[in-house]
């Protein structure tokens, strides 16, 4: 379900009467936050609310979404707000489907460019991989414990900050237009490694570890412009980390081992 807290177009327009919203389309992906498509004759919209108490984060995602979009990025800023509903830009565009060399390469310059802007910037919020990896270690220890034994070496990683990153960029997180790319759902971003989120990245584009053409291609883009220049050996080991963590993920939270398989 993408819709947790409901709203009607009558009430929308209350809200937000200068748009004269046509049409309210709710979404049915995501599983925290409520996601609505709206559009007027002229624009379409994301309309969001966040079904968490982070209103903190909210403000600071919406600060670096500005700044990345200063800098030339394909990002959805914050258009507006009203009581807990947010609207953003709707980026033109569909998700890939077929992973092509020119995804690759527009989501490497995307990442190096990113990179470049949030490089040793501070933020309040930290990398809880530490945190989530032990909570959902013992869940997984006690109801599928086969996989347990697979994702156990996970709980003697420690993770350090070179500054934002998305941690996240899976391909439902992109949007491509043509070859431009631009990318989604940064509300929750933290400090982390660039070797991380290269291989999040990686890992979502489904670039097996096994696939050196996609992984030289991604480090050829990314290392012309990032701050820190990558090499394979480390984001190859971080890719075997991050398809493992995400794996644990689906098996903790949504008792989806088939995705988790697949991640594996």
């Amino acid at each position: 379900m993408g819709v947790k807290t409901a709203i009607s177009l009558l009430e929308l327009n209350k809200l937000f009467p200068s748009y004269k919203f046509t049409n309210i389309t709710p979404t049915t992906s995501g599983i925290i936050d409520t996601t609505y498509i709206v559009s007027s004759q002229t624009s379409s919209y994301i309309l969001k609310r966040y079904e968490r108490d982070i209103t903190k984060k909210i403000a600071l995602d919406i600060k670096l979404l500005q700044e990345l979009k200063f800098h030339g990025l394909r990002v959805p800023t914050c258009r507006d707000e009203k009581d807990g509903w947010y609207i953003y830009e709707k980026l033109k565009g569909s998700h890939p489907k077929d992973v092509k060399s020119y995804h690759i390469q527009a989501i490497a310059r995307f990442l190096s460019k990113m990179h470049k802007v949030t490089f040793k910037k501070k933020c309040s919020t930290s990398i809880v991989i530490e945190d989530e990896v032990t909570d959902s270690l013992k869940y997984v220890k006690s109801n599928y414990f086969a996989y347990y034994k697979r994702f156990e070496f996970l709980k003697n990683s420690t993770q350090y900050s070179d500054g934002i990153i998305h941690g996240d960029v899976f391909k439902d997180n992109t949007i491509f237009d043509g070859k431009k790319v631009g990318v989604i759902d940064f509300i929750d971003s933290s400090c982390g490694t660039f070797a991380y989120d290269v291989a999040v990245c990686l890992v979502g584009f489904d670039v097996n570890k096994n696939n050196h053409y996609f992984i030289n291609l991604f480090l050829k883009n990314y290392n012309q412009h990032a701050p820190k220049k990558l090499n394979k050996k480390t984001v190859i080991s971080k890719m075997r980390f991050a398809s493992h963590f995400f794996a644990l993920k689906r098996v903790y939270e949504y008792k989806n081992t088939k995705r988790a398989k697949e991640l594996l």
